[in-house]
């Protein structure tokens, strides 16, 4: 299901076939599943990806355990799910944020 914004040109809120629009999908799996400091520049295609919560709320629900999903690292995600125990659905936290976004008219760049 998408989620769209009432006011804008039908731009999703949240996408859940988000995987066709991630940013990565061109890019070749290595550099997503690169080791140590490499993962850092793997966190780089992240940032210019319009479903970047949408992946790492799937990459958190589903305990996603190897590479780079949704801008974090593997370490990154087990210390946020340390953090976060409460947390029983990542996609609904963050599709109530989104929505709580585009009601207070606060703009998203896809």
């Amino acid at each position: 299901m998408t989620i769209m914004a009432e006011e804008e040109t039908q731009t999703p809120v949240w996408d859940d076939n988000w995987a066709a629009r991630a940013q990565c999908a061109a890019a070749a799996p290595d550099e997503l599943f690169a080791k140590g400091a490499a993962q850092q520049s793997a966190k780089t295609i992240c940032q210019r990806c319009p479903v970047v919560a949408e992946c790492l709320a799937d990459a958190l629900d589903n305990r996603t355990e190897y590479g780079v999903w949704g801008g974090m690292t593997e370490r990154e995600r087990r210390a946020l799910l340390r953090r976060r125990p409460d947390v029983k659905s990542w996609a609904t936290l963050f599709k109530m944020a989104r929505a709580d976004e585009a009601a207070a008219g606060i703009r998203r760049e896809s």
